[in-house]
């Protein structure tokens, strides 16, 4: 696999930073997950719960190695300290300056490893104008203008069904840590990676930023064309109570169903966004309501559009597409699991689809306790 023999070090909690350490772990990096005693990681606890931890933690912490160290006391840290001396990476989503009144902090470890890439995932960034400050996805989503764009019919913000600024702030940390692994080819050092979630969203809506770049001014969100401006990305109620979604604005896709539909002239309305879109909308609105889904899907199917059913988790696990390409894994125990998304042709990863139990590696990683028996 790609990242064989590659060590990280991993002291971040809840979705970001566990979600940079997954990938390199299910591509052969050995990640070591660093937890407090007692209960551990608070994402082991998240429910539901399936069999010995959550699936919450089972999704962020398969393959990895479990060590327990108490960062509050001096043989912890100092354990840490060692551990992130002999590492090529370490991640940590502590709030700034708390890793560096741990002594693990980058300038810390960096005398001692010159070579190590480690990476900060914060809310804020490191030195920003709300140092200290608590922020989880939703808050950030909301500081962004991200549920400003997000409406329900009644014109409220809506909750998005996926925390994208965890996710993203994830991706571009394990970006920017390949990134410096890379470099770090060439100068035999690493480097210190600044990762703020709140940045990392606000970069997500580049596509969106038109009128507020240019004038100053918030986008008519309904008559923008990918919230509600466009016939052809916009959700329809079907007669059984579901719903369908046209995603496809290109006019090769609007003529291709208008024309199916006996509406050819209609087209021409829908070359760019906004209210005169409207008779589409009301047209196309009161034709899907007229059949269920399923004659719908299987229609559509034969035409050259982008479309989709509203689908449950559960229907959008079963689907066909996924099956075809093993993207849901069914373990010895019978738990599903997401395969990798990167796939590689010649070196294609071989995730281990096992949690770890907390602590369960301290002993063969660092020991557990010093000679003196105090717990590290």
């Amino acid at each position: 696999m790609k990242l064989e023999g590659l060590r990280v070090v991993d002291l971040s909690w809840f979705l970001p930073g566990p979600y940079l350490t997954t990938a390199l772990c299910d591509h052969g990096a050995e990640v070591i997950k660093v937890e407090p005693p007692g209960e551990g990681d608070p994402g082991r606890h998240i429910k539901p719960m399936d069999g010995r931890t959550s699936v919450f933690f089972r999704n962020m912490g398969r393959g990895k190695k479990s060590v327990v160290l108490d960062l509050k006391r001096e043989p912890g840290r100092a354990a840490l300290f060692r551990l992130a001396s002999e590492a090529d990476v370490l991640v940590e989503s502590f709030r700034p300056g708390v890793a560096a009144r741990f002594g693990i902090g980058y300038d810390d470890v960096s005398a001692a490893n010159p070579g190590i890439v480690y990476c900060s995932i914060s809310a804020f960034g490191q030195d920003g104008a709300y140092p200290g400050r608590a922020a989880h996805d939703l808050a950030l989503e909301a500081m962004t203008g991200v549920l400003s764009l997000t409406l329900g019919d009644d014109g409220r913000p809506a909750i998005p069904g996926v925390p994208v600024a965890d996710l993203v702030s994830g991706l571009h940390g394990l970006a920017g840590v390949l990134m410096a692994l890379l470099r770090r080819q060439t100068t035999g050092r690493g480097d210190y990676i600044d990762v703020s979630m709140h940045e990392a969203l606000m970069a997500s809506c580049a596509n969106v930023v038109g009128t507020a770049f240019t004038e100053g001014r918030q986008p008519d969100v309904k008559n923008q064309r990918t919230t509600g401006g466009s016939a052809f990305y916009r959700v329809y109620d079907t007669a059984d109570g579901r719903q369908l979604v046209l995603a496809g604005q290109e006019m090769k896709f609007i003529e291709n169903l208008l024309g199916a539909l006996g509406k050819p002239e209609m087209a021409p309305l829908c070359e760019w966004p906004g209210a005169h879109q409207k008779p589409v909308m009301d047209f196309l609105a009161e034709t899907f309501r007229q059949k269920p889904l399923a004659h719908w899907m299987q229609w559509l199917d034969t035409l050259d559009i982008c479309w989709g059913p509203v689908n449950t988790l559960p229907e959008a696990i079963a689907d066909a597409n996924l099956a075809k390409r093993g993207m849901i894994v069914t373990d010895e125990q019978g738990r599903k699991h997401f395969a990798p998304v990167v796939r590689f042709r010649n070196e294609p990863s071989k995730p281990l689809y096992r949690e770890p139990l907390l602590g369960e590696h301290t002993d063969e990683i660092i020991g557990a306790r010093h000679s003196s028996g105090a717990l590290l």
